[in-house]
């Protein structure tokens, strides 16, 4: 049975959907190739960061032909799953009181006001050298 062919007509997992990241390795003196769907516990190493990632995508495709035998949920690759735009969050009390004060002074919606922050972080998060560079 290979990734495309189940017996129950599951719907195929197509590799190059995963969230693949290849970094060196100080303490393995190796690339390490990971994808965040699988977490840190499934990954490759190897000296060259394309066998890396290769080993990594061979590993992935017999991990899925041996949870599908064994009738187990296969991880959805983060690029296909459908997100609803909702999030509930639970904080600490102070938090969730300095939000709301935040809020008010700024004449907006806690929402609004969460979804703004978060954004602002992640656009930091998604360009972390330019802001290294720019001081």
């Amino acid at each position: 049975m290979t990734v495309n062919q189940t017996q129950d007509a599951r719907p195929s997992v197509d590799l190059n959907h995963y969230s693949y990241r290849v970094v060196w390795s100080p303490e393995d003196g190796e690339y390490v190739a990971t994808a965040l769907e699988w977490g840190p516990s499934l990954s490759w190493l190897d000296e060259d960061p394309t066998a890396a990632l290769a080993g990594l995508r061979d590993l992935i495709r017999e991990s899925i032909e041996d949870l599908l035998e064994d009738g187990k949920p296969v991880p959805a690759p983060l690029a296909d799953r459908d997100y609803s735009g909702r999030l509930l969050l639970r904080m600490p009390k102070p938090l969730h009181r300095d939000l709301a004060l935040h809020a008010a002074e700024e004449n907006v919606s806690l929402n609004s006001l969460a979804v703004r922050l978060l954004a602002e972080k992640e656009a930091r998060h998604d360009r972390p050298h330019q802001d290294a560079t720019a001081s």
